[in-house]
Order: structure tokens, then sequence, then C-alpha cells
């Protein structure tokens, strides 16, 4: 076992550069012509990088925590559902069990060479030894795979961690409501919602602002399409809804999903006029209650169909409210889709609500509304 113990401290000393070159020399032509301190070699150095690997995990941890107390000392942190926490400790929080992953992985390795060690041990059978080897590989070979996995995550967490270290606070102003078109982050809201922006920001149901930019504007019909342009954006999956090309019945029932605030409101109401202010063809007139945020909240009927886009209050009115006609948002989309780019946005056909109790279809449709924040 002593000796054993000497091999791997040579080994270790040739892994790190700490022999002579006479030593260097002598100890390479070892390796040729012994398969065992060759193998102790090839696992003693990717123990050693596990190890390397730990200790850039703690650091990163510290690194965060360090920016967490940077921002708050800035005044920089600007999150409130997080209760007052930075960005950067939610991204601590998000990813903790990769810094465990690590941890195991160093602890596992290490376990690996104590088994090495005892492998050399005097006395034991060809056959033992073989049988333990070809183990040892096959663990080294499973944890090599969770290395290269967990670098991809350690990676994705830095540059989130770095993205919010380095962009500055925004403060945003003004906003309103949007919904997505097509799952892939394509979300219509009103056009004067975001005129005049320099920044724009969605805000899902879970909290997490994403940036977003404008990809068409119309003035006139009071639409706009923004993109999710933030690598943290995740589709919520299929959209349940569909999009109808003609307008409601008078006296129809509808309901709205807004941001007249920092959580998601619903409002119900019906349709009272198939016309807008002073006979306006391009809105109609509904009856539900809507406040500032309102702005480009979907107006669905009991089938989960959107038949038109909250767009303004009549202050002169009480209880006056207009939406767009749904066959504008169509309209705004096929004018879209003249852009090659943009060719492949779709959106769903028909609705999966239909049938469904009205809770039942709010609760499937908040993932795919979203606040837009504008500065």
């Amino acid at each position: 076992m002593i000796e054993d113990i000497k091999i791997l401290e040579a080994v270790e000393r040739y892994i790190t550069g700490e022999m002579t070159p006479d030593e260097r020399v002598f100890f390479e032509g070892l390796r040729k012509s012994n398969p065992e301190i060759d193998q102790t070699v090839v696992e003693h150095t990717f123990f050693l990088q596990q190890m390397n690997r730990f200790d850039e995990v703690k650091n990163f941890k510290n690194l965060l925590n360090e920016n967490h107390i940077h921002l708050a000392e800035k005044g920089l942190i600007n999150s409130p559902r997080l209760k007052g926490k930075a960005k950067v400790i939610y991204l601590y929080n998000r990813y903790k069990r990769v810094a465990a992953i690590a941890a195991s992985i160093a602890g596992i390795t290490a376990l690996t060479m104590s088994a090495l060690v005892w492998s050399f041990s005097p006395g034991k059978p060809t056959q033992e030894v073989q049988a333990l080897r070809r183990e040892l590989k096959q663990s080294i070979s499973k944890l090599e795979n969770k290395n290269h996995e967990l670098n991809q995550k350690i990676d994705n967490v830095k540059d989130q961690a770095q993205e919010v270290i380095q962009t500055p606070a925004i403060n945003y102003k003004s906003g309103g409501t949007g919904f997505l078109l097509d799952s892939k982050g394509y979300i219509v809201t009103n056009q004067h919602v975001i005129e005049d922006a320099r920044h724009i920001a969605v805000q899902d149901n879970n909290g997490v602002d994403l940036n977003a930019e404008v990809i068409y504007s119309d003035a006139q019909r009071d639409i706009a399409i923004l993109k999710i342009t933030d690598k943290r954006y995740k589709s919520p999956g299929s959209i349940p809804y569909s999009i109808k090309g003609y307008g409601g019945d008078i006296a129809e029932p509808i309901y709205t999903l807004g941001y007249p605030r920092n959580d998601i409101v619903y409002g119900e109401g019906y349709l009272s006029a198939k016309t807008g202010y002073n006979g306006d063809t391009l809105s109609c007139q509904i009856t539900v209650p809507a406040n500032r945020g309102n702005s480009g909240s979907p107006i669905l009927n009991k089938n989960g169909e959107i038949i038109g886009i909250l767009s303004a209050k009549q202050n002169t009115a009480e209880g006056a409210v207009f939406a767009i006609h749904s066959k504008y948002i169509l309209n705004a989309l096929n004018e879209l889709q003249k852009d090659t780019a943009f060719k492949n946005v779709k959106t769903p056909s028909s609705t999966v609500l239909k049938g469904s109790d009205r809770m039942q279809q709010v609760k499937k449709i908040s993932n795919f509304v979203f606040m837009v924040k504008v500065d």
C-alpha cells in the first residue's frame, strides 16, 4: 500500500509538472512499459480536473453573492416578484443544484481513486482487479458525460449573471398588455402602448421580465407586434385560443385578461355596439371594467375565441370601452408574413377552449398574456 501511495505521489508530480527533466523522461518510459501506471495517470488527471472544477463552482457562488451585495448597495435591484432579491440571487437559487452536482462529481471521483489505490494492493486476484478496472472505466465515462452537462449549465448561468451585472436598471414608466400570436415569442399589443419606446420588456405570469422589440406597427389601426428576443424565453406550449376572423354579436358575453396592475386581472361584460367612438368601424364598443394598463388585452367570447383587442376608454362616457376588431389583428399578421423572415409566424386556427368552463379557460390563457413594460 505504501508503494502504491508513492506511485500516486509520483503521478501527481508528473501531472503538475514538478518533476525534473530526467525524472520526467524516466517516468514517461515507465508509462509506456506499464499499462497500470499509464491508466493511473489518466484517471488521476481526470480527478484533479474535477477538483479544480469544483473550486470554480464555489468561486462562482461567491461571485454571485458579491454581485448581489453590489447591486443592493447601488440600488439597482428592481424585481418585485422576487420580493426585493436581486436577479443574480434568483439565478443562483435556480441553478444551485449545479453546484451540488459538481460536489457530487468531485466526491465520486475521490471514491473512485480510493478504489484504484485499493485495487493495487498486494495479493488481490488479477480477475477481480480487471473487473474493478472495467467498472471504474464505466464510472469515469458516466462522470465525463455529467461533467460536459455541468460545464454547459455553468456557462449558461455565467452568461445570464453577466447580462444582469452589465445591464443597467431600467425604470419603466408606462405599459399595457399583450398576448401571444405565436408561441415562438410573437406578441400583439396596441401601437400606442409602445409608441416612442426606447426599451421594451414583457413580463410573464411568473414575474420574469423578458426583452422584446417591435417588428410591426400600424398607428392607424393601433396594432403592434413584438418579438421576444430574450434568451431566457421558453414557450408556454401550444396556444389554446384562436383569433376570430369576424366580430361578435351585440349582447354577446365577453371577458378579458390584462395588467392594470402587477397581477393579471379578469374582467367580464358584453359587446354593446359593433362600432366604436363616433361610429368608428375599426373598433367596437364593449362593456367591461378597464383601467390604465388594460390596453392590448385580448377580448374573448365564451368559446375562447379572440374577437378583439382592447384599445381605449372614453372618459366622457361612463363604462364606454372600445376594442379593435380581431380581423385587423389577422390583417397585421398577413402584412408581417410578407417579410420572408416572418413567413412562418402563425396563430392557431381553432380554439381548444370550447366547452370548458370560464375558470378553466382563464387558467389556460393566463400563461399566454403578458404585461408590456415601456421606457
